[in-house]
């Protein structure tokens, strides 16, 4: 669903998406529910929404601590956190009367800008002031490109995942009143509903990942 005027308010001067919002609280109130539902009564031998949860944190946990290292135990509960929250957002719109908060620029630019600001932030805490010899390498002239890189980060992150969970709804809702009768309507729906299920978990992954190898850059122990 497409931000309107109608939700927005304003607050020390900024303006905000009240819709953007609540669907944002929603949504981590329902990863809080279900953390706590996994952990709640922890079973040697894991069963139902434990053993998701189990799989899915081994796995993550298995790429961040090959891309960043021993470090990496230190910002895997901020990376899978990351993934959860993304994952159920970008399904939640899948509901009717529900909407991503992904689906708009506004949260997925400022998760970026989180990400990138933590990479730049940590890696001056890990390196000093050595942090920024990889600017100029392998020749100073190269510090224009690496700029312009670190500026498209942010972008890129952002826009490939409004791009994606923007059109998935979008089609979601279009969809019933380009067809004519209820078979045709019902199993495109159906299948696009399973797709966009699919590429929100692929986007939620693609983010994370890509977040992880830009903290790697910027905190891996260069000696690993």
């Amino acid at each position: 669903m497409v931000e309107s005027a109608a939700h927005e308010f304003m607050l020390f001067g900024l303006s905000f998406n009240a819709e953007t919002l609540e669907m944002t609280w929603m949504v981590m109130a329902v990863v809080l529910i279900f953390s706590i539902v996994a952990t709640r009564n922890m079973k040697l031998v894991p069963t139902g929404l434990q053993n998701i949860f189990e799989m899915v944190i081994t796995g993550l946990n298995d790429q961040i601590d090959a891309s960043i290292g021993k470090r990496g135990s230190l910002f895997a509960p901020f990376l899978i956190s990351l993934f959860l929250f993304l994952l159920i957002s970008n399904w939640w719109g899948l509901i009717p009367g529900m909407a991503s908060p992904t689906n708009t620029l506004n949260t997925n630019l400022g998760l970026a800008l989180l990400v990138v600001v933590m990479l730049h932030v940590l890696g001056f805490y890990y390196k000093g002031p050595r942090y920024l010899k990889h600017f100029f390498e392998p020749f100073a002239f190269f510090v224009v490109i690496k700029l312009i890189e670190e500026v498209a980060k942010p972008i890129t992150l952002a826009f490939r995942l409004f791009g994606n969970i923007f059109a998935g709804e979008l089609l979601i809702h279009i969809l019933p009143h380009l067809l004519p009768n209820i078979i045709a309507e019902v199993i495109p729906g159906v299948l696009w509903l399973g797709f966009s299920v699919f590429v929100g978990g692929v986007q939620a992954f693609v983010f994370t990942m890509l977040s992880t190898s830009y903290l790697a850059e910027s905190i891996r122990d260069e000696d690993e």
